[in-house]
């Protein structure tokens, strides 16, 4: 069986990552999120994917090429404007054949699940089966009513209290060629675009039968928003193999799970609690502290007496001495002065929100620190309060105290009084 995989999308909620790269391209373990999702599909016995892309399209045909270099054969559709799920499906007609599988490319899930939702679709033969997986806040997702096993109806972001059930669209398919027939009859929806559920629902409606096939939470994650990243993050780490390539100086100490690449340098009195994963020519200490669940990327510098943890520190970024991450993301080519601090706990030890296009949006993290674009710099003891984003290509000046989002491009000066006084002899 094909698969078609939709990456497409600009990923707006995940600014400021994604002003400089394709959401699926934000690195969680030290690889991509589209490339899990490749290799995922490839140990469930997929080796032809078409890739449907839009947003920063080159970057991602640029990474993954052919595919021959993972033993897949990819292909690319065009979908030259975002108009929805069914639009980007229809981009891939030219590319499948009767039944195939649609995954989003933004997610992260087992290979099982996908060798069972292509086995039941094949033992009961409906026009369509989706993977629907329980979550604790449905209302944030198109949520499935089903009837002994088959879909009924699918409700998009109800009220909670309204929701007939908890479980929701999990964004994996099988589908047979009649799909693309719907597609074609699929109006536009009140957001201006083209839905699969509505085409879902369209089979439904003329007496078809949907399939459900419920997947455990514990084999999805959705990468919607930046605490998702986080989560990603851990989700790809717990399931690593200790790999040891790099340098390990005497006196550093690693215990766990840890995967150090080929030239990274870990240096004496260093302490690295996995699972983490330090990336190709990383340069960590002397004398710092990796907690768990931490990722570090390439040619990327964690200076003496840091203490990093449950972050993402992406290529080339140098954290200087004496600062501290936590439970944050930090893009590419970021320069920490020293004792840069992120702070990653309220006061109340409420939750903490984050602005998401214009709107206060709940992480459900008590500790959640902050998110950087790329090509941040930050002066000697600046701090960040939880939940704040700083956008790409942005300075910090130092001893700022940064409480609200910086945009892009922007310079945070401090101001200082000067008063003329005379000291008393």
């Amino acid at each position: 069986m094909k698969a078609v995989v939709l990456a497409a999308g600009e990923g707006t909620r995940l600014r400021p990552l994604t002003y400089t790269r394709p959401k699926h391209l934000i690195p969680v373990g030290g690889k991509p999120i589209l490339m899990h999702v490749l290799l995922t599909l490839k140990k469930a016995g997929i080796s032809e994917i078409c890739i449907v892309v839009g947003y920063k399209a080159e970057m991602i045909k640029n990474f993954f090429g052919d595919g021959s270099n993972l033993g897949l054969k990819i292909e690319y559709a065009i979908q030259p404007k975002f108009m929805g799920t069914a639009d980007a499906i229809k981009r891939a007609e030219p590319y499948v054949d009767d039944n195939f599988l649609a995954v989003y490319g933004d997610l992260l899930f087992s290979p099982e699940t996908i060798i069972n939702i292509m086995r039941v679709h094949k033992q009961n033969q409906p026009s369509a089966t989706m993977a629907v997986v329980p979550v604790s806040s449905p209302e944030h997702y198109g949520v499935v009513k089903l009837e002994d096993g088959w879909v009924a109806d699918i409700i998009e972001k109800p009220r909670k209290e309204e929701a007939p059930s908890n479980l929701v669209n999990a964004g994996i398919y099988v589908f047979s060629e009649e799909i693309f027939e719907k597609i074609e009859k699929t109006g536009l929806s009140a957001r201006g675009e083209l839905e699969i559920t509505d085409s879902l629902k369209l089979l439904i409606s003329e007496g078809q039968k949907v399939l459900a096939e419920k997947i455990p939470q514990e084999e999805w994650i959705d990468t919607g928003y930046p605490w998702n990243i986080l989560e990603a993050n851990e989700w790809v780490l717990k399931r690593i193999e200790s790999s040891m390539e790099g340098d390990v100086e005497a006196g550093a100490v690693l215990t766990g799970k840890i995967i150090v690449e080929e030239g990274a340098r870990i240096r004496a009195g260093a302490y690295i609690e996995g699972p983490a994963y330090i990336g190709k020519n990383a340069d960590v200490g002397p004398n710092c502290y990796v907690r768990p669940y931490t990722s570090i990327g390439n040619d990327t510098r964690i200076g003496n007496a840091c203490e990093i943890k449950n972050s993402i520190i992406m290529d080339r970024t140098h954290i200087g001495h004496l600062s501290y991450v936590g439970d944050s993301i930090i893009g590419e080519n970021c320069n920490f002065g020293a004792g840069t601090i992120i702070a990653n706990l309220r006061f109340d030890r409420k939750t903490v929100k984050m602005r998401i296009k214009d709107e206060k949006v709940d992480s459900g993290r008590v500790k959640f620190g902050v998110v950087f674009g790329d090509n941040v710099s930050t002066g000697i003891g600046a701090r960040f309060m939880p939940g704040v984003k700083v956008g790409n290509d942005s300075w910090i000046d130092a001893g700022a105290v940064i409480r609200d989002d910086v945009p892009p491009r922007t310079f945070v000066r401090m101001k200082q009084n000067l008063e003329n006084y005379s000291l008393k002899q």
